[in-house]
């Protein structure tokens, strides 16, 4: 099954969100997965997928890292369903230089109707892995708003978010920088974009979104999801207690 850190082989940043604390228990284990992408799997690391049971894969990716980055799942009876979070480019947020703070909003401002659909893609089948390459913004966002729409607490869906940057390798970390640095020698927010995941990232994102909308889950029911979905989501991914 998963390793030690419950990462699977040739997978970044992979890991199951199950035991959380939430309102009413705590979230389920063997539901809901996030990572990075799946372009390195080994043969140790599809056989720990179809190991894990995973009905479906949410692809947060746009179509050119698709191109240069496929999945390696092949084989693997898995549905894929994709929701290209970024309407341009991710490189268009290195070029604009921009603050975690101001991407994840730019983010679910330009996104909003699309991390809707990725909730419901976990509705609909699990259980279920969402990523995009490194597993960081766009998965970090988009599973955050999800737990914490379950009604998962609020320093737990925190405490999940940051536990990425631990999760990067040094050595990932520094060959990204090294090429990124190449391409955009000024960009004063480079490193945090491409390597960090500080939980005041998250909670700023949180208190943003508590005072647009009165709290993070009014945010996904301005658009659209429905009460019935909120409360099939609790069911869900929560596990009494």
């Amino acid at each position: 099954m998963t390793d030690a850190t419950g990462g699977v082989s040739g997978a970044l940043n992979f890991r199951d969100v199950g035991g959380l604390p939430a309102r009413d228990g705590v979230t389920r284990s063997g539901v809901l997965f996030r990572s990075g992408n799946l372009a390195r799997l080994d043969d140790v690391g599809r056989r720990t997928l179809r190991e894990l049971g995973l009905r479906r894969v949410i692809d947060l990716r746009a179509d050119d890292e698709v191109a240069l980055e496929p999945s390696l799942v092949d084989g693997l009876g898995l549905e894929t369903m994709r929701v290209p979070l970024f309407l341009g480019s991710a490189a268009s947020f290195f070029e604009k230089d921009v603050d975690l703070d101001d991407f994840y909003r730019a983010m679910l401002d330009e996104a909003a109707d699309r991390v809707v659909e990725v909730v419901r893609g976990v509705l609909a089948d699990q259980p279920v892995l969402v990523h995009c390459t490194v597993g960081k913004d766009r998965t970090g966002v988009t599973v955050g708003l999800t737990l914490a729409a379950a009604g998962v607490d609020e320093d737990a869906v925190v405490a999940d978010y940051a536990r990425t940057e631990a999760l990067l390798p040094p050595q990932r970390n520094a060959r990204v920088l090294r090429y990124l640095r190449s391409r955009h020698p000024e960009a004063r927010f480079l490193e945090e974009l491409a390597t960090k995941s500080p939980a005041a990232a998250m909670r700023t994102l949180l208190d943003d979104l508590r005072s647009r909308y009165g709290a993070p889950v009014e945010f996904l029911r301005a658009h659209g999801l429905g009460d019935d979905e909120i409360r099939e989501l609790t069911a869900v991914l929560i596990r009494g207690s």
